[in-house]
């Protein structure tokens, strides 16, 4: 195997827009310029193991995953944020009062599933 700072840029990339960032955005929640996050994914330079590892924590991504591609994992993590995308899409089109509502449904249905 071997490194691909190309690849790694791709693979970034992606998982920004799957979550629904901009570059500012992720530039911001890593602690790094935006113009370094553009170089970054575009794979014209490397990344300090600091880097990487907010990368992945931010990204919620193994750094398997960025250095080397997808596993099984990032395909159920793929799921789960679309799940959750979908749910907030939802909450985003109500009013506060049902999104309060929506929010004691959801933690009384967790309650009940943790008695089972």
């Amino acid at each position: 195997m071997k490194y691909n700072k190309i690849e790694v840029g791709q693979r970034i990339r992606y998982r920004r827009i799957l979550i629904g960032w901009t570059q500012e955005e992720l530039a911001e929640k890593i602690g790094r310029a935006y113009k370094y996050c553009q170089d970054i994914e575009r794979g014209t330079c490397g990344m300090s193991v600091e880097t990487m590892l907010s990368l992945a924590s931010s990204l919620n991504v193994s750094l398997d995953y960025l250095i080397y591609g997808t596993t099984e994992s990032e395909k159920e993590t793929d799921a789960l944020l679309g799940e959750q995308q979908a749910v907030i899409n939802l909450l985003g089109q109500c009013s506060d009062q049902k999104r309060r509502y929506a929010l004691d449904l959801l933690k009384l249905f967790m309650k009940a599933s943790d008695n089972r």
